[in-house]
């Protein structure tokens, strides 16, 4: 397995789902948990070890409110950590983006945007670092980029036509 993704809470899943179809699409095998920095913080440290032994090489963490899944998880390993802050009553997602964003110095944590867009950049950007090793996932990755610009060339080619 080379992505580990923990959530917080079950209802953390509808974040990641695109971000799974896109593990999905690059063929990078990944696992999930549903583990809680406050609730679980024993299991948490235990499937970072586990993830580890099974060859993750980047963890996702993905939390709301006060959001410290992803500082937790950076604490207990020296692979790349990436959080993803999850919108919530109250105040937006605000005091997750921030718990997530402002890490010690120390144990580094890339944060992602909030919700499903930051989940699914979360994804691309393990992939993009599992690419400096494997270089046909860099392929895949160029590939992906050049599809992209092509729809926005498509769109823009479209909606010209219906003006």
């Amino acid at each position: 397995m080379d992505v580990a993704i923990f959530i917080g809470s079950e209802s953390d899943f509808e974040i990641v789902k695109d971000a799974i179809e896109i593990l999905k699409k690059f063929e990078v095998p990944f696992g999930l948990e549903i583990t809680s920095a406050h609730r679980s913080p024993e299991r948490t440290h235990k499937l970072v070890r586990r993830f580890e032994e099974e060859g993750a090489e980047v963890f996702i963490a993905v939390a709301g409110k006060a959001a410290h899944l992803a500082g937790v998880v950076a604490s207990h390993t020296v692979r790349p950590v990436i959080g993803v802050p999850v919108e919530s009553a109250g105040l937006g997602g605000l005091d997750a983006l921030l718990s997530t964003v402002q890490m010690p110095k120390g144990i580094p944590v890339a944060t992602m945007g909030t919700g499903k867009t930051g989940a699914s950049n979360a994804a691309l950007l393990a992939v993009e670092m599992l690419g400096l090793k494997k270089p046909a996932l860099r392929a895949k990755l160029q590939d992906h980029k050049k599809k992209m610009a092509a729809q926005v060339e498509a769109d823009s080619e479209k909606l010209k036509k219906s003006l």
